[in-house]
């Protein structure tokens, strides 16, 4: 569907691990745990101004006390770069902006434990130099990177964030630049489930790799290795950063699998569609622990920007009564969580993951949807359906059960 020499102009990121020697990572730290009492203080200030006189303080009359900040302070502060401060502030601003579009949730203090990021802008604060070791201000000498892909030749690079993750240090670099990256040919419904991963129209079934769960054994030593600690010792501090290094290694695991699924997918197909779930409602039930592990909204979040990237498209479709859909005839017909196989009167007999993904490309992509008109009860049984869906009041706690696992 799309011309192999597509260029496309995109903002992408890209993560590097860092090798800072013991000096440099304490270095580090140190330059978070500044950057947080700056966070706290610029807090304090809004609040007391506020509190005091009525006065609601904003990043720019924040900003230009930057300098007599630095000035008054040069051996904490005033060490680091001076956008990279500023970009505090900001930080702050954007937390504010947050509470007053939510309306709740008011900007807390940091602890600097908690603290893990600092942004800067390449070339200002933070440098890239020719040994292919990067330079950071206040920070002697160069950091040795593990530049484990290059970056895209004549890519333009904005920002980079420093960050900190179960004690190792990583880089994330914003990239711009033009990727040409091809997609395959036609277009596809994809079935999102437990059981299979995904399912599609075509017939093809992938197996949930289901990484948290073969993982969890593992989880729950370190967990009860963790609670027989005293809180404050040194022991304790060991096994929760081997409780929080398994998780880690559970999200790569999931976010490397999603990655690759999602690039087969768009290698193969031009035009992909898939079920536009109501995930915060499914994370809420009782199947939440297998959707989380599922990670549908990573493999659809990974398959758009891909796509999009290659010219192609994804397309997001109501997800009501899929899998009670006949994708020959229209009939619907409701199915336990135990039948596996969709079996209609038209002598239609498929799999039920494969025939909700049928049902899925007809309504993104087939005339009229592919499904005949409904007749009143039909459409009355889609809308119990969806009500059991979306959360609201249904008949039987089965109903309720059968839409959280058709679409789960």
């Amino acid at each position: 569907m799309s011309e192999p020499d597509t260029h496309t102009m995109q903002n992408r990121s890209y993560k590097y691990r860092l090798r800072p020697s013991r000096s440099q990572a304490m270095m580090f730290d140190e330059m978070l745990r500044d950057f947080c009492d700056l966070y706290n203080a610029a807090l304090q200030q809004r609040i007391e101004a506020y509190r005091r006189r009525g006065i609601s303080l904003h990043f720019a009359a924040q900003s230009n006390e930057i300098k007599a900040c630095r000035m008054d302070d040069p051996s904490g502060i005033g060490r680091w770069s001076f956008t990279a401060a500023v970009q505090v502030l900001r930080r702050l601003d954007q937390t504010y902006t947050a509470f007053f579009k939510r309306g709740h949730g008011f900007p807390r203090f940091r602890a600097s434990a908690r603290y893990h990021a600092a942004t800067f802008r390449v070339g200002d604060g933070f440098t890239l130099k020719k040994d292919r070791r990067v330079g950071v201000v206040g920070v002697p000498g160069g950091i040795k990177v593990r530049w484990h892909r290059d970056l895209p030749p004549g890519a333009k690079l904005g920002t980079a964030i420093l960050t900190r993750q179960n004690g190792k240090w990583f880089v994330i670099l914003s990239v711009k630049t033009e990727f040409a990256e091809t997609c395959g040919t036609g277009s596809v419904g994809i079935d999102l489930g437990l059981n299979a991963l995904i399912a599609t129209s075509d017939g093809d079934t992938v197996e949930a790799p289901r990484f948290a769960r073969k993982g969890q054994a593992a989880q729950r030593r370190r967990q009860r290795a963790l609670a027989r600690c005293k809180i404050g010792s040194k022991r304790r501090l060991k096994a929760k950063v081997r409780l929080a290094a398994g998780s880690a290694k559970i999200a790569n695991q999931r976010r490397d699998f999603a990655h690759k699924l999602s690039r087969s997918l768009v290698s193969r197909y031009g035009t992909i569609a898939f079920e536009d779930l109501n995930m915060a409602g499914l994370k809420r039930g009782m199947l939440a622990r297998s959707v989380h592990d599922a990670a549908w909204s990573q493999l659809v979040q990974f398959t758009t920007y891909k796509a999009e990237s290659a010219n192609g498209s994804v397309v997001l479709v109501d997800p009501r009564g899929t899998s009670q859909t006949c994708p020959l005839c229209g009939m619907i017909k409701a199915k336990t969580l135990r039948t596996r196989t969709h079996a209609c009167e038209c002598g239609a007999v498929l799999d039920r993951d494969v025939a909700a993904a049928m049902i899925v490309h007809q309504r993104a992509f087939g005339p009229g949807h592919g499904l005949r008109s409904l007749s009143q009860r039909n459409a009355a049984q889609l809308d119990r359906e969806a009500a059991c869906f979306s959360g609201r009041s249904c008949h039987t706690p089965t109903r309720r059960l059968r839409g959280g696992q058709e679409h789960g």
